[in-house]
């Protein structure tokens, strides 16, 4: 198929592989023009110098972008030069208002717009295992569900336009609380005098066991964070689960005072560290 991909950050550079080594027939598009370069010189395919003229004819443009302002942008332009029927598939995270708004737009058009956040990080979209949560048109996700399977390893349609990144926001919200509760434990097993290792090694095949156990833990140990997801991008995140929280009525006392913690991280800082840097507060002399 002929796919538009917008975007090629750390996510979607190697999102955008997996559908060139798919065989589709894949365009790019990157507000830095060097990076798409690159990208064409490493899979094939082109890159366009405007985003009109990248999703010319497109079935499918795919956007991972930063925010809500970057998604109505990207999606003003491309709606107008994509394909009849086509569908823009976005993977940014953004909130669930402008994914509303954007499936409203693209339906005046005589388009379909599909909001699809990812989670599983830069590994997960490097290795093509990443966990997709999509809203929007049924008919419109059956056709766009392939397209997705090229870099993920589960794709789920929770409903309606706008509940994909209701959902990622349940992930965030679990994530955050995950992430605080490793961040104490190590902290507590230093206090403690005891072997990081053997700590890891009695509870991480327990009830205690999570990704985040396996993964951050020895680089928490160690006080390494120069990878993963950046603490400005959980902020981001975190910001758009705690508006939509004002709005719904959940109560979040929990995830509103680590995204404080955040804010410290940041202040110290690890604006650039991966999440698991909320120990950094914890081990400050």
């Amino acid at each position: 198929m002929k796919v538009a991909f917008v975007g090629l950050g750390v996510m979607g550079y190697p999102m955008a592989g997996h559908l060139a080594a798919a065989s589709h027939e894949v365009s790019v598009f990157n507000r830095s023009p060097q990076k798409a370069q690159r990208w064409v010189a490493q899979h094939g395919g082109r890159s366009g110098v405007t985003i009109a003229e990248t999703v010319s004819g497109c079935e499918f443009v795919v956007l991972c972008v930063g925010n809500d302002d970057d998604v109505r942008g990207v999606v003003a332009q491309a709606l107008p030069a994509m394909a009849e029927g086509g569908i823009i598939v976005d993977h940014t995270t953004t909130s669930a208002k402008v994914a509303r708004e954007m499936a409203q737009q693209a339906r005046d058009a005589g388009r379909w717009f599909v909001d699809a956040p990812v989670s599983g990080g830069e590994a997960g979209a490097v290795n093509g295992q990443l966990t997709v949560m999509a809203g929007g048109d049924e008919e419109a996700f059956a056709r766009a569900e392939p397209v997705m399977q090229t870099y993920a390893k589960a794709v789920t349609r929770m409903g309606e336009a706008g509940t994909g990144q209701l959902t990622k926001m349940v992930n965030q919200i679990c994530i955050a609380g995950v992430v605080q509760g490793l961040a104490e434990a190590v902290h507590f097993t230093k206090r403690a005098g005891l072997d990081p290792a053997l700590v890891l090694q009695a509870i991480s095949k327990g009830s205690a066991q999570s990704w985040q156990m396996e993964n951050r833990w020895p680089t928490m140990v160690e006080g390494k964070f120069d990878f993963g997801f950046a603490v400005d991008w959980m902020r981001k995140d975190l910001g758009l689960v705690l508006d939509e929280a004002s709005s719904n009525g959940a109560r979040l006392a929990s995830t509103a005072l680590i995204d404080e913690y955040y804010a410290e991280v940041q202040a110290m800082g690890g604006s650039r560290w991966d999440t698991s840097s909320l120990v950094a507060r914890l081990e400050r002399d």
